[in-house]
Order: C-alpha cells, then structure tokens, then sequence
C-alpha cells in the first residue's frame, strides 16, 4: 500500500467540490486515511511550494494557495501516487483527459482543483506538512 497527499485547492473549496472530488478518488479504490481543511499563510504555501521557488509562476501560485481554504487529506491504496494523478489529469485542465478532476473542474492551469504528489519523495514530503504520524488512520 502507498500513500499520497492530495490537497482540494481553494477554487475547489470555494465552489463546493469537496464531496465529489473525494468520491471520485474512493469510487477508484483510493481510501481517505486522513483529512482536514485549513488555510495556509503565504509563509506556508512558500514553505510547501519551495521546489518551486526559482519558477516564475511561484508567487502567483503561493498568493493563490494562500487566499482561501484548502482541504488536505492522505489517500492509501496500490500504487496510490500514480493512480491520483491519472485521476487529477493533466495540470492544464484543457490538456487533461475527459473524465479526470482538472478535465470536469478546473479553471485554468493554476485554479486547477487539485494537487497531489507527484513522486514517493514528495509524498513523503508532503503528508509530514499537513500530518503527524498519529492522525494517519491506517485502514484495515
């Protein structure tokens, strides 16, 4: 089993997508091991984004991230990191398969619905972010 950390972007939140976007990882055998909704400052969208930092786009993405809510959850399942992001589907929405996350919600490149980790390394990374190991409800 392996884990992933998938973030519902503030544009997701904002529109109410929290619900579908969860069924649609759970409907393709991903299970939710743990989940919170939180607001990061811009302190810590820079802190999470920082492989990003030489970007161009890194300040528009952090200002972003940092404007609303977010729901961060944990989802376990085989192979879950590749699988997530078949699910979430190209970060361009207009480059994203017919039927993935980014395909039926995203805006644009940026409000695009979701983030997930995009290797084990980062997942590794990322889950310690929003998790400590006590909130990872293993699932039976």
């Amino acid at each position: 089993m392996e884990r992933t950390l998938v973030m519902i972007k503030p544009d997701g939140v904002e529109r109410n997508l929290i619900g579908k976007v969860i069924s649609i990882f759970e409907e393709n055998g991903l299970r939710v091991v743990a989940l919170k909704k939180t607001r990061l400052s811009k302190e810590q969208a820079k802190a999470f984004y920082i492989v990003h930092k030489e970007r161009p786009f890194y300040e528009s993405l952090t200002d972003y991230m940092s404007s609303g809510p977010i729901v961060a959850m944990v989802l376990e399942g085989e192979n879950a990191i590749k699988k997530v992001r078949e699910i979430m589907g190209a970060t361009d929405p207009k480059e994203a398969k017919e039927g993935t996350i980014r395909k039926l919600f995203g805006i644009d490149k940026e409000k695009n619905t979701v983030h997930g980790s995009d290797s084990p390394e980062s997942a590794n990374k990322e889950i310690p972010f929003f998790f400590s190991e006590h909130e990872l409800i293993a699932v039976d």
